[in-house]
């Protein structure tokens, strides 16, 4: 099993990522995982200030945020998307969730085909609260079909513009791979989780039974956005989660 490490004054453990965002998080024993879903999308710096203001209601610090959800106008270049973390990362440093370098924030950022925000805005976070005996609960940041953490995604993608059926095959059968990767860093399967979302504008048919039904990722069902993974050349994303409490604001 992947070993995960403890994040400090947060309620949460993490799996190392890469410098933008971690592999995903899992609540300490004593605390819960809760998620909130903003209505509409709201920009990302007006968004950073409505989770300080939600987590100091919640009598929370700001270390309890643990996992993210974006959207973007459209997907970036390699630079475009590295020029955008440097953005992101700062309020992380700013706010001491992160620290030396290293990101315990799970994160999914994808682009909406469809009324796509106008920039860069959060859709979903979750952070942990105090919770005698809860149940185990997790989050599992977003993977799309390439390596993370190499020099590029374009020389380490799969199927690379191929969205055949085969091709989209081979490309939900490595995130598929990576899901249960990350989730066993909490000694998690899909049978635990209690939501799991695909994002991709391709035709994802082929796959559905014959790749994610066999896995058993139809648990309690699947959400599909019609949305693009965040970097030009990718056509398949997933995240998933188990979280007992969700609310919409």
């Amino acid at each position: 099993m992947t070993s995960t490490i403890e994040a400090p004054d947060s309620g949460y453990r993490f799996m190392p990522g890469v410098s933008q965002y971690s592999c995903g998080i899992g609540a300490l024993p004593g605390f819960a995982i809760e998620r909130v879903r903003f209505a509409e999308p709201v920009p990302l710096s007006a968004g950073f200030e409505r989770i300080a203001q939600i987590l100091k209601a919640a009598g929370r610090p700001l270390t309890a945020f643990g996992a993210c959800e974006l959207r973007s106008p459209a997907p970036f270049t390699e630079d475009g998307f590295k020029a955008f973390n440097d953005i992101y990362i700062k309020t992380l440093i700013a706010w001491g969730v992160m620290r030396d370098g290293v990101n315990p924030v799970a994160r999914s950022n994808v682009c909406p085909k469809i009324t796509p925000p106008a920039e860069p805005s959060f859709h979903a976070f979750c952070y942990t609260v105090p919770s005698k005996d809860a149940p185990a609960s997790f989050v599992v940041a977003g993977s799309g079909e390439s390596v993370e953490g190499k020099a590029n995604y374009r020389d380490h993608t799969i199927a690379p513009g191929d969205t055949s059926p085969a091709g989209m095959r081979a490309k939900a059968t490595f995130v598929l791979d990576e899901m249960e990767r990350r989730m066993r860093a909490f000694d998690a399967s899909w049978r635990d989780t209690t939501a799991v979302q695909l994002y991709t504008v391709h035709d994802a048919y082929p796959v559905l039974e014959s790749e994610l039904g066999r896995r058993g990722v139809f648990r309690n069902g699947l959400t599909w956005h019609f949305d693009r993974p965040p970097v030009v050349g990718l056509d398949y994303e997933m995240d998933c989660r188990r979280v007992h409490r969700e609310r919409v604001i």
